[in-house]
C-alpha cells in the first residue's frame, strides 16, 4: 500500500508539474480585411474556428474596414500584418509608390461581371450600345468595360455611364440602369435570384480582359517571409483543404463565428459559388499572368511603368 501512495504522489507531482507549467507564447497577426466578413473569407473564419491558428501558436486578429480602401494603406504603414486586396488594386497601390508585397492569394480566379436582367433585351455585350451601365468604383471598372466593348466593335462613348455607388442590383430592379459592372457573381446573382429577378452575367476574362486574382494578402515587404506570416500561410491552405474536403462541415463551423450575420441564403450560395475559386495553394501564384495584366493595366492608362514582379510578388528563399 506504501508504494502505490508513493505512485500516486508522483503521478499527481507530476500533473501539477504539467499543468501548470507556462504555456509557449503563442504570436498575435493582425489582418484588415476588405469588406465585411462572406464566404470569401472563409479559409480565414474555418482557421480560427477550427482551432488552426491556435495548433499553429498564433492569435489572428480579423479587423473588419471602415472603409475599404485603408488596408492597403495601413499595412504599408507597418500597422498591420496583413491586408486583404485584390491584384488590380495592387498594382495600382505600387504605382503610387506603396511599399507592397503579395505574399498569397484566397481567390485566384476573377468575380467580376458585368450584369444584366435576365429578362433584358441584352443578350450580348454589342446589345449594351446606347444603354446605361451602372458602375461603383471609377477608374479599372471603366477599364473592363472599355475592354469588353472593344471586343465587340464598340467603345465607352457607346453607353452612358451612371454612378450608382454600391446599389447595383437596385439600380437594375428600379430601371436606373440597363447594366452594372462590378457586380461579383458569386454575390449579386445569387442575390438577384433569391429576390425573384434573376441576371445574366458577362465574364470580362471571355471578353478581352486577362484573368487576375481577386483577393490576395498583401503586407509590408520587411514583414514578408518572417516566421509567422509563414506559418499564418501554412494554416491557411490547412484550412482551404479542411473546406474542400468537408464543405458542409465547415460551412457550419464558418457561420457559428457569426450566426445572425452569416446564416442565410445569401451566403449558403456564395458558399458554393465560391469554394471552386478558392487558391488551393496560398503562396503560388503564375509570374506570367501578373505580367500581362499589369500590361493590360499600362496600355488602359491604369498604371505607369510597372515594376518587375520580383519586387512585389514574395518567393520564398529570394530574400
Amino acid at each position: 500500500m506504501q508504494r502505490k501512495h508513493i505512485l500516486q504522489l508522483i503521478c499527481l507531482s507530476l500533473w501539477v508539474a504539467i499543468s501548470s507549467a507556462p504555456k509557449a507564447a503563442t504570436e498575435e497577426v493582425t489582418v484588415l480585411l476588405d469588406w465585411f466578413i462572406n464566404p470569401d473569407h472563409a479559409p480565414l473564419i474555418v482557421a480560427e474556428q477550427e482551432g488552426l491558428f491556435e495548433n499553429a501558436g498564433l492569435t489572428v486578429k480579423l479587423v473588419e474596414p471602415a472603409d475599404p480602401s485603408l488596408p492597403p494603406k495601413l499595412a504599408a504603414a507597418k500597422k498591420a500584418d496583413l491586408a486583404i486586396s485584390y491584384q488590380p488594386s495592387l498594382m495600382v497601390d505600387l504605382n503610387n509608390s506603396l511599399p507592397l508585397m503579395r505574399v498569397g492569394t484566397i481567390v485566384n480566379r476573377p468575380l467580376n461581371s458585368l450584369v444584366v436582367l435576365a429578362d433584358s433585351d441584352i443578350h450580348s455585350v454589342k446589345d449594351l450600345r446606347g444603354k446605361t451601365v451602372g458602375f461603383s468604383v471609377g477608374g479599372f471598372e471603366d477599364a473592363v468595360l472599355g475592354a469588353m466593348l472593344e471586343t465587340h466593335g464598340l467603345t465607352l462613348d457607346d453607353v452612358e455611364l451612371v454612378n450608382v455607388n454600391f446599389a447595383l442590383s437596385p439600380s437594375l430592379y428600379a430601371g436606373q440602369v440597363d447594366a452594372v459592372i462590378g457586380a461579383f457573381r458569386n454575390f449579386e446573382l445569387n442575390q438577384m435570384d433569391i429576390d425573384g429577378r434573376p441576371g445574366r452575367a458577362f465574364y470580362p476574362e471571355e471578353h478581352g480582359v486577362p484573368a487576375y486574382e481577386e483577393l490576395i494578402f498583401v503586407t509590408h515587404p520587411d514583414f514578408a517571409g518572417t516566421a509567422k506570416i509563414e506559418r499564418f500561410l501554412d494554416v491557411m491552405d490547412q484550412a482551404t483543404q479542411r473546406i474542400l474536403q468537408s464543405p458542409d462541415a465547415m460551412y457550419q463551423s464558418f457561420t457559428r463565428y457569426r450566426p445572425a450575420d452569416l446564416d442565410n441564403e445569401l451566403n449558403r450560395r456564395a458558399w458554393t459559388d465560391t469554394l471552386p475559386k478558392l487558391a488551393r495553394e496560398t503562396r503560388q501564384t503564375d509570374v506570367t499572368q501578373w505580367e500581362r495584366f499589369a500590361q493590360f493595366m499600362t496600355q488602359r492608362g491604369l498604371i505607369r511603368n510597372p515594376p518587375p514582379p520580383k519586387t512585389y510578388l514574395f518567393q520564398p528563399g529570394a530574400q
